[in-house]
């Protein structure tokens, strides 16, 4: 009614429909009709509309429904309208609210968001407005395309036949509260249920289509109801249990109640889905949102113990997130129940992997209490590596309860079918060791060996004979033990006895010879024992096989010894064992390399091997190279070749031809040849030009040149190859010179290609002009060279013509036609400098007619250019005129004979010039400077003949401007043909050979206006030399031109001329002739040459007169008279004037005399040209000359006839006593010679002389007195002297009375052959003072020889000499001057103490070897005990040896030193002839020496055993209290940790050696000693004999305590026997035994006498002695130990009493009166643990009294791998190359992605095959529990994804990687095979 009503109001207002919405509470806006579509059905309209109010609620209820429908528990339900279909009505709403009043108005639904459209057909549709999504429509049929559905629909399932439905999900449309939409037909209705939540209500629309009719009509209906809960627990339990948690979590906080109950809800809702997670697999999205929800949650929790159970028990999907949570739930609360998960969690994942995590698995694992049960079922799964792991986490809680039954349960476990190989390892080391501890001695072996017998069908035979073999302790008992059980037991069992023996030792070496054992090579002696015990001959030869293959290269003395024994014999796999031993010296060679284990089968790898060697660089890679070749029959000269190419890329130049040098000739030139064809190739390369490059090509070429040259030496006989050689040789040198001088690196196709060379050097050519260009340019400011660019690409600089000359010579062209061109070209143009250059370089490299051509027109070109005054660019100061002589010359020793005139004549022109230039003043603007060097420097050969070398004439200096030009013009008119003239052979272009007849006289001339002038200007200047070879030299030029070429027909032609010609010339020769005499004799020095040719132009008087008057001028210039007087005597015998000749001789002979005379400084002037009887007054100035010399007076004498008897004597006394130089060295004699630098007369020449000139003398008894007197003034140093004065002395044959001349003789000979060794004394100085003699330097080497002959200062100058080396000399000395030798002796000694032994001594102390014997300290003492027993005086003997034994260290040596001197005072006391006061002395020496030896005796052995502390040292005097101090020092200890207290090998010192020295040194009472300190030690009082009882293994310990440790020690050097007897009546006496007053022994005294016992003894020799059986003797020392320390609580307990005692009620009983004492509550602990006291409310106060006393920590866990560092650890194996170990460490990361990460980058650096070899080498021994064979899976699954294959051919990994290949086909088919099976079985079941 209202729809219609409202239909019919088109425009109904707005406060209309708020009326409806206060009265009614449901609002509909909008209403829109709606047409009908053609094509649909009709069907019944919408017929009624019912509004109906509840009356408890207030709102509109449905009439027809029944009152039922109120809900009465949960839920409220109220229908709020009701839609029939009997209407033509059309309806829509976009939308509508419910309002519920009784909810203050809160709005249901705001959103405004459905749109419900009823038709008149009867259709209905509900559309989503924000989407425009049409939710039903039609007739019950519909279309869902927003809802999000979560309606349970578990309960229609029961209707399910009945029942059709359709289902969509929406939740990609929207997720605003819509739950479900469902539609059904049952029977005859169709309905249609939507529901939606809103908050705590929900709205259900229902609509039903019935097929009955009413009134005949189809009737359908839609019905809105609403649910809202009752209570508000009620509400918040439905939401839970609806899982609706945001919403209970908000509905809690409003009505206040319990929020952690949705809390824990929540988390227990997210603990089902994690179980879910880990049985279903969900994806990672899933449970991580999980994780993070139970993360959150669990922090708004307060309950710790919830928050902590909670983490326990959740399945976590991951290990990381285990792990997170874990440690979360630590920090929240510390608890021990998290960390024993902790602890588990890393065991599981090591067990697993964190990949296979699974929780409910961790779960289970976690919940396990039965660790041996799980070890077992992975036992008998054969999952060995897992049982060694759980084994290695629980080893400590097993041995609690494990017994001989759980150790036959895990034995009896054990798969047959598990390998031996496998198992042995892990028996050896971790299994049998651990029964061994915990099962008392003695029975170990006995339980073994039943429960083994028992399972035979587990074991095969062959193992348990291997095991029984592995039991036998040495190698020497291997014989015995094989003849006693396993020869029987293989009879027994029918087992082949050798091949049993021979796989025992392959078994053997397989498990030991990889181990670290490998150290220690007792394996290898085992194996040899029992390889000695088989007989057949075949298998033994195969044991040795096997031997040599696993033994430790290098081979054991006992490995070798089998080898060679076996090599020696004959059979038939003799060849087999030389080549096994042949092979394993090739692997002794590769090990220096760092090659194991490598298996050669081919060439290829050979090679491959080869070059690795040779890679290496090593001294004897080459060497091991060849070897290795040789062993497997390879050419060498492969190797070689490799192995210089190596050289070459090195550099190393030289070694590569020692290389070649070293092989056979035809080994070289293959070598050789090959090398060729490869540095061809080399050269070849252009894509390269780095400078490295560059320079390894630049060693590539100069290799091949110099061993290219090497092969032209040894290669013969092959003419063909020879060619080949040569050029290969050019090609290489010339690209060599190229690169190394012009950086142009040409390859050897380009070398041969002559157009490239022609263009690289026009380019060069050009780029050297440009160069020089702008070099002049710039001048000296261009500092910069200029770089040219090549063809190539290359760069070079150009600097100098030297390189432009090497470059055309490389490129195969002449220097000739390069730079002859270029020379002449710089002339032109007046670059002279340039010129001069390339001339030079043409000179000396090419020396021919064709230089010597250019060179003469160089010549002749430069004297034109000079001549008309050319602009030349000089460098500064160039000597330009001497530059054109020297190319003159130069020219005229190279140029053609044709040439030879020519050349001739110009040089003559250019000396003249060149000298007349060097008489010029300086000139700007020639640019010379006169006189300096010249350009071509070299001297003259001849120019010691020309006299201007000689005198040099004083003149002035020329104008160069005025005098060059002219001169140069002469030089042009002798030269008048000019160089573009041709001329014919034998034709010449100078004019003394011109033809006449060409052009008459026009040659002559030019000339004479020129020769004039410059005569003139040179008079002017008085240059008259010069004017003299002008004239001279144009003259005859002229001359020869003349007679050369007129003949008899012209003759009077030119007579005339000639004629005039003539006569001026002689008119100006002579005048310039006497003139220049005059300069020549007033000259420094006369040219005799000079001087008499121009005498020669003079007349004879004029001549003369000119001589005497220079003679006659001269004063005391002797050297100018000779000259003058010899010029005369010459000029005499050219014009035969005897009488004249005669007076120029007399002056001859005085001049020389005067010259002689005046080189030993006496003056002949007195005497000079005086008669022959003035001549004797200069003989008493000749003698008294120190540098006279006989000779010299006799030939003077004999010269003028003088008598020259008295001279002699004179002159043999002064030469002979001649005082020393002020240098220290005797005065040489000089001998008179003619040279100005004289030599010295040595002493055997003058004694020779003196000898031969003393027959003369007619008397020598004045000579010899004067010889005698004098000699001791000579310097004592001088030994040549004083023996030739000695000797002279015995020559002359006269007494000397003043000393023996024979002893003087001796001793002489002796220091002659003697050599100082110390510094001269002050004796000796004083000497020298005392006798005016001066310091020498033969006092540095020499004993002086007058002190010793005057023995006052005999000693002082002998001791300091004193040694070893010098003693015998010295000794013969000594006799010969009959001194004491006993002081020499005594002397000796001490200084070989001194000098030897003391900084012996203090070496070997510095290295600490002072303390024992060596074997040079015993050689010198040797020689010094030798000096001492020669000292006759036995006092004094003593006394030196003592004294040097008071200053030697404690150590060794001084013992013995005190010894020695022990021995010397019995000698010195045996002497029968001894006085009394000696004896007393004697006696008392003897006495004090004694009591020192013993203290140095002593304080040896302690420095000698490294005990030789300051504490000790000081008890040396007090041997009893040093004894205690040893078996007090602390290495007792130390040795006992480190070695269990069973050997001592390791240690330097063995303290009970030491003690029994000391005793048996002192004389004191060891079994005194002893007992005082057993009493000491252990009846020790204090807490330090409280043992942790809750550790069984370390109660069986003593190292607790230090004194107990010490007890053992010193007992064990006792028989067993003794040491029982020593300490069991401890056990039961009241008082200490081993004394009459010792304490009282408590129970702490006699646990640790039991501790002891139990060290020292067996458990049998234990049980007889002490009645403890021996299966309880760890008991019952557990049981003294609790008892003592109730003692120590003051509760008296015998054993017998605890032992019959109540357990609980002890423990109870000490509870309740001790549990406020910290060592009371320990006991109450370690009691509850071993008798399994598990009290809860005692355990609860325990804990809490541990906790308060911090004793916790004593009963703690061992760690685990979670919180470790294990990349840094995995980083320190890698950095001690061990990288099986670090890849290990990091295999047990617990993240998957980071230990995937960081295994491969690991991987990916290291040497796979090396981390392989440490696996089998080192982790073999069954201990790591599965670890090694994933380091192998990994490194081997690394190799397969990189497809790194071929680092492991050949090796013995290489079958395990054909394994895990071969594995993961398999697996990878299964897997195939799996899917499909199950792939086929989901078809077959969607079929069905």
């Amino acid at each position: 009614h209202l729809l219609k009503r409202l239909h019919a109001t088109a425009a109904a207002s707005s406060s209309d429909l708020a009326t409806y919405k206060e009265k009614y509470g449901l609002l509909f806006t909008h209403f829109l009709p709606f047409r009908q579509h053609s094509h649909r059905p009709k069907m019944a309209a919408w017929s009624d509309v019912e509004l109906l109010t509840n009356e408890d609620t207030n709102t509109v209820r449905f009439g027809s429904v029944s009152g039922e429908e109120n809900g009465t528990g949960l839920y409220q339900v109220d229908t709020l309208v009701k839609i029939s279909a009997a209407c033509e009505v059309i309806l829509s709403c976009y939308s509508f609210t419910l309002v519920n009043n009784s909810f203050s108005g809160f709005n249901l639904m705001s959103l405004h968001v459905f749109l419900v459209v009823c038709e008149r057909n009867g259709n209905l549709h509900l559309i989503y407005v924000p989407h425009k999504r049409i939710l039903l429509t039609k007739d019950g049929f519909f279309h869902i395309t927003n809802l999000a559905l979560k309606y349970n629909l578990v309960f229609l399932f029961q209707l399910q036949s009945l029942i059709k439905i359709d289902f969509c999900s929406t939740t990609e449309y929207h997720d605003e509260g819509c739950s479900t939409a469902v539609t059904f037909s049952l029977g005859n209705e169709v309905h249609l249920m939507i529901g939606v939540s809103i908050c705590e209500r929900h709205f259900i629309y229902h609509t039903y289509f019935t097929h009955s009719t009413l009134r005949g009509k189809p009737v359908s209906s839609v019905v809105v109801r609403c649910f809202t809960e009752a209570l508000p627990e009620n509400r918040l339990s439905r939401l839970l249990h609806k899982h609706m948690f945001e919403e209970a979590e908000k509905f809690a906080i409003t009505f206040e109640l319990d929020l952690e109950l949705v809390y824990k809800v929540k988390l227990d809702f997210v603990l089902e889905q994690l179980a879910s997670a880990s049985v279903s697999g969900y994806g990672q999205e899933v449970w991580s949102e999980l994780v993070e929800e139970a993360k959150t949650n669990l922090t708004k929790i307060t309950d710790e113990q919830y928050v902590v159970e909670y983490c326990l028990k959740a399945p976590w999907p991951t290990f990381e997130t285990a792990e997170k949570m874990l440690n979360h739930a630590a920090t929240r609360y510390s608890s021990l129940q998290i960390q024993e998960a902790l602890a588990r969690l890393a065991t599981f994942c090591s067990l697993h992997g964190s990949e296979n995590f699974n929780g409910i698995a961790w779960i289970e694992f976690l919940n396990s209490t039965d660790d041996l049960g799980d070890i077992l079922t992975h036992l008998g799964e054969g999952d060995l590596k897992s049982a060694q792991l759980l084994w290695l986490r629980h080893e400590g809680q097993i041995a609690g309860e494990f017994d001989e039954s759980r150790l036959e349960d895990v034995l009896s476990v054990i798969p047959q079918d598990l390998p031996s190989q496998e198992l042995c390892p892990w028996f050896k080391t971790v299994f049998v060791p651990f029964v061994r501890r915990v099962f008392p001695r003695g029975q170990v072996g006995h339980i073994l060996k039943t429960i083994l017998l028992k399972k035979k069908n587990w074991k095969n035979v062959r193992s348990v004979a291997f095991f029984m073999l592995d039991k036998v302790p040495a190698p020497e008992l291997i014989s015995a033990a094989v003849e006693k059980s396993i020869l029987p037991y293989a009879e027994e069992h029918n087992v082949p006895f050798d091949e049993l023996l021979l796989q025992y030792i392959k078994d053997l070496l397989e498990r030991c010879s990889s181990q670290t054992t490998t150290l220690f090579t007792e394996w290898e002696a085992k194996a040899v024992a029992v390889l000695n015990c088989m007989s057949d001959t075949d298998l033994m030869v195969d044991a040795v096989l096997e031997i040599m293959q696993k033994a430790v290269v290098p081979w054991s003395n006992v490995v070798e010894k089998l080898v060679q024994q076996y090599l020696e014999m004959d059979g038939p796999k003799q060849e087999l064992l030389k080549e096994s031993y042949r092979l394993m010296e090739i692997r002794k060679l590769l090990r220096g390399y760092g090659i194991r284990n490598l298996n050669l089968s081919s060439s290829t790898q050979i090679m491959m091997l080869i070059r690795y060697i040779l890679k290496q660089n090593l001294p004897m890679s080459l060497e091991d190279s060849l070897t290795l070749a040789e062993a497997y029959k390879l050419p060498t000269s492969q190797i070689n070749y490799l192995y210089l190419i190596q050289l070459i890329s090195q550099s190393k130049t030289e070694e590569c031809m020692t290389i070649l040098k070293k092989l056979s000739i035809a080994e070289a030139e293959c070598v050789i040849e090959r090398l060729t064809s490869w540095a061809r190739l080399q050269l070849e390369d252009k894509d390269h030009i780095s400078e490295e490059h560059k320079k390894h090509q630049m060693v590539i070429a100069q290799v091949m040149v110099e061993a290219l040259k090497y092969l032209q030496i040894i290669q013969k006989n092959d003419a063909l190859k020879s060619l080949q050689l040569e050029n290969n040789l050019i090609m290489f040198k010339a690209i060599a010179h190229l690169q190394e001088d012009f950086d142009v690196f040409f390859t050897p196709s380009n070398y041969e290609d002559p157009n490239i060379r022609k263009q690289i050097q026009e380019h060069h050519i050009t780029a050297y002009e440009n160069t020089r260009s702008r070099r002049s340019s710039k001048g000296k400011s261009a500092a910069v060279p200029v770089v040219a660019n090549d063809p190539d690409g290359k760069t070079k600089t150009i600097s100098t013509e030297a390189g432009l000359r090497r470059l055309g010579r490389q490129l195969q062209r002449t220097e000739q036609e390069l730079w002859s061109d270029l020379a002449l070209r710089a002339l032109g143009v007046g670059k002279v400098d340039k010129a001069l250059k390339i001339l030079s370089e043409l000179y000396e490299h090419h020396y021919n007619t064709s230089t010597g051509k250019v060179l003469f027109t160089a010549a002749k070109t430069l004297c034109q250019m000079l001549e008309a005054d050319v602009p030349m660019v000089l460098p500064e100061g160039m000597d330009l005129p001497a530059v054109i002589h020297g190319l003159a010359c130069q020219a005229i020793t190279v140029c053609h004979s044709d040439l030879l005139l020519d050349c001739l004549e110009l040089c003559k022109c250019t000396r003249i010039a060149m000298d007349v230039y060097h008489q010029c003043q300086l000139s700007d603007d020639y640019g010379f400077i006169a006189k300096v060097s010249m350009l071509f420097s070299m001297e003259d050969p001849y120019s010691k003949w020309s006299f201007q070398d000689v005198f040099n004439e004083d003149c002035i200096v020329l104008d160069p401007v005025s005098v060059l030009p002219v001169q140069y013009e002469i030089t042009n008119c002798l030269l008048p043909v000019s160089g573009d003239t041709k001329l014919y052979p034998l034709d010449c272009s100078c004019l003394s050979h011109c033809s006449f007849e060409d052009a008459g006289s026009n040659y002559l001339q030019p000339l004479l206006n020129p020769l004039t002038n410059m005569l003139q200007m040179l008079q002017e200047c008085s240059q008259l030399e010069l004017a003299l070879r002008v004239l001279v030299n144009s003259y005859g030029s002229c001359l020869q031109h003349f007679t050369s070429n007129v003949m008899d027909i012209k003759l009077c032609k030119y007579n005339i001329c000639l004629n005039g010609l003539r006569k001026t010339t002689m008119s100006s020769v002579n005048a310039v002739a006497v003139a220049l005499l005059n300069k020549v004799f007033n000259w420094k020095v006369v040219d005799c040459d000079l001087a008499i040719g121009l005498c020669t132009l003079l007349s004879k008087a004029e001549v003369f007169k000119i001589l005497w008057k220079v003679i006659d001028n001269t004063w005391q210039n002797y050297d100018k008279i000779l000259v003058v007087a010899k010029i005369g005597a010459d000029l005499c015998c050219l014009y035969n004037e005897c009488e004249e000749q005669k007076k120029f001789l007399s002056v001859i002979t005085d001049a020389e005399w005067g010259i002689k005379l005046s080189k030993l400084e006496i003056s002949m002037q007195p005497v000079f040209r005086q008669e022959q009887g003035m001549k004797k007054s200069l003989i008493p100035i000749l003698v008294k000359n120190k540098r006279i010399t006989a000779d010299l007076i006799l030939q003077y004498c004999s010269t003028y006839g003088l008598d020259h008897d008295s001279v002699i004597n004179q002159y043999i006394t002064t030469l002979l006593l001649l005082q020393e130089d002020e240098d220290g060295e005797y005065e040489a004699v000089y001998l008179g010679t003619e040279q100005e630098e004289t030599q010295p007369l040595s002493h055997a020449d003058a004694l020779e002389r003196v000898l031969q000139i003393i027959p003369m003398l007619n008397s020598t008894s004045e000579l010899t007195n004067s010889l005698c007197a004098a000699i001791f003034k000579l310097s004592p140093y001088n030994y040549e002297r004083i023996e030739v004065v000695l000797k002279i002395m015995q020559a002359a044959d006269e007494n000397v009375t003043a000393f023996s001349i024979s002893q003087a003789m001796g001793l002489l000979q002796h220091l002659k052959s003697y050599k100082r060794v110390s510094a001269p004394s002050d004796v000796e100085n004083t000497y020298l003072l005392e006798n005016n003699l001066l310091p020498n330097q033969l006092s540095n080497s020499r004993l002086p020889f007058h002190l010793l002959m005057q023995t006052k200062h005999y000693w002082r100058i002998i001791s300091p000499e004193l040694s070893e080396e010098t003693f015998p000399t010295l000794l013969l000395i000594s006799k010969l001057m009959k001194v004491c030798l006993d002081k020499l002796y005594m002397s000796a000694a001490n200084h070989v103490f001194e000098k030897k032994m003391k900084p012996l001594i203090l070496e070997q102390r510095k290295k600490g070897q002072g303390h024992v014997y060596n074997n040079e300290t015993f050689k010198v003492a040797k020689t010094m005990m030798k000096y001492i027993h020669c000292i006759q005086s036995p006092e004094w003997a003593a006394a030196t040896a003592h004294r040097i034994t008071q200053e030697l260290p404690p150590g060794y040596e001084k013992t013995q030193s005190l010894r020695f001197c022990l021995a010397l005072g019995d000698a010195w006391l045996k002497d029968p002839n001894l006085e009394e006061a000696a004896r007393a002395r004697g006696e008392t020496f003897l006495s004090k020496l004694k009591l020192q030896f013993q203290r140095s005796a002593t304080e040896n052995i302690l420095l000698a055993n490294q005990l030789n502390s300051q504490v000790h040292l000081k008890l040396t005097g007090l041997p009893a209290k040093l004894i205690v101090a040893l078996y007090e020092h602390s290495s007792v200890e130390q040795r006992f940790r480190e070695s269990g207290g069973q050997t001592y090998s390791i240690y330097p010192s063995d303290i009970h050696a030491v003690v029994k020295e000391i005793a048996a040194i002192s004389n004191v009472d060891l079994l005194k000693i002893r007992n005082m300190l057993l009493e000491k030690w252990i009846c020790k009082t204090g807490p330090a004999v409280a043992k942790e009882i809750g550790h069984p293994e370390s109660v069986s310990n003593p190292e607790d305590d230090p004194d107990l440790m010490r007890v053992v020690y010193m007992l064990q050097s006792c028989p067993m026997e003794d040491a029982v007897s020593i300490l069991n009546p401890i056990l039961s006496a009241e008082t200490w035994p081993l004394s009459s007053s010792g304490p009282r022994l408590t129970f702490c005294h006699r646990t640790r006498a039991l501790l002891c016992l139990v060290h020292l003894t067996d458990a049998a020799t234990l049980e007889v002695h002490t009645q403890i059986p021996k299966t309880k003797i760890q008991y019952y020392l557990k049981c003294y130990i609790f008892v003592s320390q109730m003692e120590a609580l003051n509760i008296p307990y015998t054993v017998q009493s605890f032992l019959s005692s109540p357990k609980e009620g002890l423990v109870k009983g000490l509870w309740k009166n001790h549990s406020h004492e910290p060592q009371a509550v320990r006991l109450i602990a370690d009691l509850c643990l071993e008798y399994q006291v598990y009290d809860p409310q005692l355990w609860n106060s325990l804990l809490q009294k541990l906790l308060g006393f911090n004793l916790v920590r004593m009963y703690s866990g061992c760690p685990f791998v979670l919180n470790l560092d294990l990349i840094g650890i995995a980083n320190r194996f890698a950095q001690f190359n061990l990288p099986a170990f670090a890849l290990g460490t990091l295999l047990l990361i617990p993240c998957a992605n980071k230990k995937t990460q960081q295994i491969q980058g690991f991987l990916s650096i290291c040497n796979p095959v090396t981390a392989l070899e440490q696996v089998e080498e080192f982790m073999n021994t069954g201990e790591l529990a599965g670890i090694p064979s994933q380091i192998r899976d990994t490194v081997l699954t690394f190799i397969i994804q990189h497809g790194q294959h071929q680092k492991l051919l050949k090796t013995k990994h290489f079958k395990h990687l054909k394994q895990l290949i071969v594995y993961g086909v398999n697996t990878k088919w299964q897997s195939k095979n799996k899917y499909r099976d199950e792939y086929g079985q989901k078809k077959t079941h969607k079929r069905r």
